[in-house]
């Protein structure tokens, strides 16, 4: 029961951290954002949970493919707000458009042979 405490308050701390720290520095933070703190907490939670080296390989390698579609998010949701579209509006097209990415990368890469 602890170590899931640990892994939560963990997570939880690092998130907050990098969006105080983007209060004061949008530089740093974009920085420390951009790291793949997630995937890296995940792939170390996911080895020490099960010591199996190829899970977490094929979940390191899953992440990579849907990064891809999850770069859609930050070229569109700027451009919107660039273009006065109201925050809500271009945080859910964003996100929707994003969505919608995965399922295509999820059919290309089941139809070029690719399985996550």
């Amino acid at each position: 029961m602890w170590y899931y405490i640990i892994k939560v308050l963990l997570s939880s701390v690092i998130i907050v951290a990098i969006s105080e720290i983007s209060k004061r520095s949008t530089m740093l933070g974009s920085i420390l954002a951009s790291v793949p703190l997630v995937s890296l907490l995940a792939i170390i939670w996911l080895y020490l949970d099960t010591k199996d080296v190829k899970q977490v390989a094929d979940l390191s390698q899953g992440v990579f493919w849907m990064v891809i579609p999850s770069l859609l998010f930050f070229i569109l949701f700027p451009a919107m707000i660039h273009k006065n579209v109201n925050f809500w509006v271009s945080l859910v097209t964003s996100l929707a458009v994003m969505i919608i990415a995965y399922f295509v990368m999820l059919f290309i890469l089941k139809k070029i042979g690719i399985q996550l």
